[in-house]
């Protein structure tokens, strides 16, 4: 992996293969090695970019005591200023879709399309009244459980939190994919965990309907309800969106299906590549 400094830390990212830029960014408490599927299979065709969010894999701590969706945008268009790519095609799962959805917002016209995985708008996946989300924030109970048990217990006790209000295995449907999900989550630092759930909570998107992005939505078919109807949303504000679900697959819908997966992404690549 390569390093990118910044003035409160350091990016790790990778890249493989040379052709258009083709950017990947993880789900919240993952790391790039999550995208190892796409990357595989397109890294003979495209360039292909992964990257560690702060907080999260090799790039792990960094200076800021809170962390946004705002500035996990400004680190990719560091990033991508850095490498100097133009009209990338950037690829986002959960967390990493709501960092496209930012760079959309800022830039409608300046990447070449979207791939939003396990799409979500915000956290939690519905409208609260005005003002009232500072007040209910989750965020004081979560710091208690990550000082009592540490970042995998807690990841767990959200995760059932999920399950029984949904009453699907929401995360993923394959056991080796939930494992090494764990796993990830067991190297983040109890306090990046907090400031990476402050930044996904925190989020307010904007009206995308400005953007000019062709944009696909994938979800899997276990995924929440309530955030499937924000991708349904989603790709009714955008000018050029479509979405599709997938079978037996759940939040991680490039892990859990990454065969079907790669195949969508490739027809939607082939038609940006058109245009």
């Amino acid at each position: 992996m390569a390093e990118l400094s910044l003035e409160d830390g350091t990016l790790w990212y990778e890249t493989r293969g040379d052709g258009h830029p083709l950017v990947f960014i993880h789900g919240g408490w993952m790391n790039g090695q999550s995208w190892r599927p796409q990357v595989d299979r397109f890294a003979d065709d495209y360039e292909v970019v992964t990257l560690d969010v702060r907080g999260h894999g090799q790039t792990g701590a960094t200076e800021p005591n809170q962390y946004s969706i705002e500035l996990f945008t400004d680190d990719l268009e560091a990033l991508l200023a850095h490498l100097g790519l133009e009209d990338p095609i950037l690829c986002g799962l959960s967390l990493g879709s709501m960092v496209v959805q930012e760079y959309m917002d800022r830039h409608p016209d300046r990447a070449a399309g979207a791939i939003l995985g396990g799409a979500v708008r915000s956290m939690p996946p519905m409208e609260l009244p005005a003002g009232m989300k500072p007040f209910l924030s989750p965020l004081p109970a979560l710091t208690t459980s990550l000082s009592l048990t540490g970042s995998k217990t807690t990841f767990r006790s959200m995760l059932c939190s999920i399950r029984a209000t949904t009453g699907e295995r929401w995360l993923t449907v394959k056991p080796e994919v939930q494992a090494r999900a764990m796993d990830a989550v067991d190297e983040i630092e109890r306090d990046e965990f907090r400031k990476v759930f402050g930044a996904l909570y925190r989020y307010d998107p904007s009206d995308l309907s400005h953007v000019r992005t062709p944009t696909l939505v994938v979800h899997g078919e276990q995924e929440a309800p309530l955030v499937k109807r924000q991708g349904r949303q989603l790709v009714s504000e955008v000018a050029d969106g479509d979405r599709l679900e997938l079978s037996e697959s759940g939040h991680l819908v490039n892990l859990d299906r990454p065969n079907a997966f790669n195949v969508a992404s490739e027809t939607f690549l082939e038609g940006c590549r058109a245009a």
